[in-house]
């Protein structure tokens, strides 16, 4: 969406969630000159790769990056600047990594070089109750927690409700074959090769993907750029919309060769 001599941003979502994460966003980007382009990962929202393609049901973050590149072919679109959460900064990972070609720069938002804390047990545990249920039911409050302060979940119970809807409702096959990815995911040796104009951003109180990881990442790609986001946890796109959406825009605005886009400033905290 958005119009067709645009520049193209590409948003990537996080497990468990779906296009939806960035409702706050595409609305600003749109305003400023955006071609917006969302993927449901497989397995989450729209999409209907669910099933995974690997022995023992797991994906591997290649071919995650490998799907978003198929949708740029079959779109005719050789470039994008791509901004990924969670999962989504994984997959931005590889494609900086391996695809560097198709991208104009990367923001990565509160994602990881590698595997989460606590590592397989937590996975186990997760893919257990998974089970048990039929359903990511059980795992969606702690989500919630890991995803939202509890003053966002006072002041805003629709957007609150409709998140963890998308969470509880979401593929067992989609989050097991990502979560899987995760699990075998480590490119910490291999970061200093990237060469994509790199910012990375993230809440101060994220637990799911700590400060320290986001940092790291900031370190090791030659050049990147960071941001911290004062009183936010896994979503601050949604948490502190303004603040991420002036962040952003700015980085956008600073890489885009193609001078098509010129962003309004846009005041908000963090």
């Amino acid at each position: 969406m958005g119009p067709p001599d645009g520049p193209v941003v590409c948003l990537a979502h996080a497990l468990s969630a779906d296009t939806g994460i960035w409702a706050e966003q595409v609305p600003v980007l749109l305003a400023n000159g955006w071609r917006v382009l969302r993927i449901d990962m497989r397995g989450h929202g729209g999409s209907m790769a669910g099933k995974a393609t690997l022995p023992g049901g797991g994906y591997t973050m290649e071919e995650l990056a490998g799907d978003v590149v198929r949708v740029l072919d079959i779109l005719g679109t050789d470039r994008v600047h791509f901004v990924g959460l969670s999962i989504g900064g994984m997959i931005g990972q590889i494609l900086g990594l391996d695809h560097a070609d198709r991208l104009a720069s990367l923001m990565l938002c509160d994602t990881s070089p590698q595997n989460i804390p606590g590592g397989k047990q937590v996975w186990d545990q997760r893919f257990a109750d998974i089970a048990a249920a039929g359903s990511l039911e059980p795992l969606a409050d702690a989500t919630m927690d890991r995803w939202l302060t509890d003053r966002f979940h006072g002041a805003n119970p629709r957007r609150w409700t409709e998140i963890r809807a998308t969470v509880a409702n979401t593929s067992p096959d989609g989050y097991v074959g990502g979560g899987l990815a995760i699990l075998h995911f480590d490119v910490r040796d291999r970061l200093p090769r990237i060469a994509v104009p790199t910012m990375v951003v993230w809440g101060d109180e994220d637990t799911g993907t700590p400060p320290e990881g986001n940092q790291l990442i900031a370190d090791l790609v030659p050049g990147a750029r960071s941001h911290v986001f004062t009183g936010a946890r896994h979503v601050p796109m949604v948490e502190y919309p303004q603040a991420f959406a002036q962040v952003m825009l700015q980085w956008l605005d600073l890489n885009n060769q193609a001078g098509l886009h010129s962003p309004a400033g846009i005041a908000g905290p963090g």
